[in-house]
C-alpha cells in the first residue's frame, strides 16, 4: 500500500476511535442523569483505560506513532480528521468534560442512594 493510502487508513481509524471515545465521555453525564449508574461507571472505566494507554505512551496516542511512519507532516491534526484547534486541545477539552461528567454522575448516584 502506498504511504498516502496507509496514512489515510490510520487517520480514518484514529477518527473513528476518537469519535467513539468522545461520545463515551459525553454519554457519562447522560447516563448519570437517567440513573443508569452502572453504565456510567463502565463508560468511565473505558475512558480511564484510554487515559492509561496515553500515560504509558508519554501522553500520545499510539496511532500517532503509526501515522508518523507515513508522513513528515507535523500539524496538530496530521494523524486524524479533526480541525487543528480541536486536535491540539483535545486532551484538555475532554479531560475537563470527563471530570465534570463523572462528578455529576457520582453526585446523582449519591442522591439516589
Amino acid at each position: 500500500m502506498k504511504p498516502v493510502n496507509s496514512l489515510r487508513v490510520v487517520k480514518i481509524a484514529h477518527t473513528v476511535i476518537w469519535a467513539i471515545l468522545a461520545s463515551t465521555v459525553l454519554a457519562i453525564p447522560f447516563f448519570g442523569y437517567i440513573g443508569w449508574f452502572q453504565v456510567a461507571a463502565v463508560l468511565s472505566g473505558i475512558v480511564l483505560l484510554e487515559g492509561l494507554v496515553l500515560l504509558l505512551n508519554n501522553w500520545r496516542c499510539p496511532l500517532s506513532d503509526i501515522a508518523e511512519r507515513y508522513t513528515d507532516e507535523d500539524a496538530d491534526n496530521f494523524d486524524i480528521y479533526l480541525p487543528a484547534w480541536l486536535a491540539k486541545h483535545n486532551k484538555a477539552i475532554f479531560s475537563v468534560l470527563f471530570a465534570f461528567g463523572s462528578a455529576y454522575s457520582i453526585y446523582r448516584w449519591l442522591l439516589a442512594g
